[in-house]
């Protein structure tokens, strides 16, 4: 009886510490699993496996017919994106083997598969890429994700490789704007990015790249959009204010632009993760691979 009297303390104010903690605090895992909003594991086919819009790839590309106009189609060119079994990071992954014609690129569309709602809202973007940037990519800026519907200095979330030789790595978080003319320039100092100098990833290394924002369409100047890479905080964007103005029905989660390489664990999220939650996801490539048997 002694003993159990002894513990008798301790349990109690081990449950008494639980309580204070978040309910979802003791199961991180099951807390990012809910929060998906897109996700794509490109194990059996280039496709997302959960959303809550469509999960097919559409391609936007140019009309080499009539100058200025762009096309937009159900479906991809299964030559050039394909399943490569069992090389992901987690099970098979996405394999981008060469640039499309026409400045061509692959979308899965956004509308019911990203968190956005004027007023306010945020998200995260988690992918996970094995690419050599200075060797592989045949033009001059890549965007493995772009986020937007005008373009990506008028209201667009990504990141890129540069032209810089070597290359760099940026994150960028521009709002929309009334007139393309008057967007901000990559090359401005303020211009609301994040950028890492001389990337040097090599092929067969793979990378996680996330990027986290909250506060987008406020209307305030409390916008933070943060880079993480392979689990750690690399920069933010802060203290401005930042809307996509977006309409659902037009904007596209672009994939692969001029992208070369590999990719998989593509997901997006209904809000900011944390930086303890973006490390999870780090030590645990796979995590997100529950959501298939759901």
């Amino acid at each position: 009886m002694k003993p159990a009297l002894r513990l008798l303390p301790f349990a109690v104010l081990l449950a008494f510490l639980a309580s204070l903690l978040p309910a979802d605090a003791a199961e991180p895992d099951d807390t990012l699993l809910k929060l998906v909003t897109l996700y794509a594991s490109f194990d059996e086919g280039v496709k997302a496996d959960v959303g809550g819009g469509d999960l097919t790839l559409w391609t936007r590309s140019n009309d080499p017919k009539e100058k200025g106009k762009i096309l937009y189609e159900k479906g991809f060119d299964e030559k050039v994106f394909k399943v490569a079994k069992d090389k992901g990071i987690a099970g098979g992954c996405l394999d981008a083997t060469d640039v499309l014609p026409n400045n061509g690129r692959i979308y899965f569309p956004a509308k019911g598969n990203i968190a956005f709602k004027k007023g306010g809202w945020g998200a995260t973007l988690s992918v996970w890429i094995n690419t050599d940037p200075n060797k592989l990519l045949k033009t001059r800026f890549c965007d493995p994700i772009q986020i937007t519907q005008k373009g990506a200095n008028n209201g667009g979330i990504w990141f890129d490789f540069n032209d810089a030789k070597p290359r760099d790595m940026r994150m960028g978080t521009f709002p929309a704007v009334a007139d393309p003319k008057t967007a901000i320039k990559e090359e401005d100092p303020k211009a609301p990015m994040v950028r890492m100098k001389d990337i040097g990833f090599k092929s067969g290394d793979w990378h996680h790249i996330v990027l986290a924002w909250s506060n987008f369409d406020s209307g305030k100047k409390d916008a933070l959009a943060t880079l993480y890479m392979d689990g750690k905080k690399i920069g933010d964007v802060k203290d401005s204010e930042i809307a996509m103005d977006w309409d659902l029905d037009k904007a596209g989660i672009y994939t692969a632009v001029g992208y070369i390489g590999l990719m998989d664990e593509l997901a997006l999220f209904n809000r900011a993760l944390t930086a303890v939650e973006v490390e999870a996801l780090h030590k645990k490539p796979g995590l997100l691979q529950a959501l298939k048997k759901k």
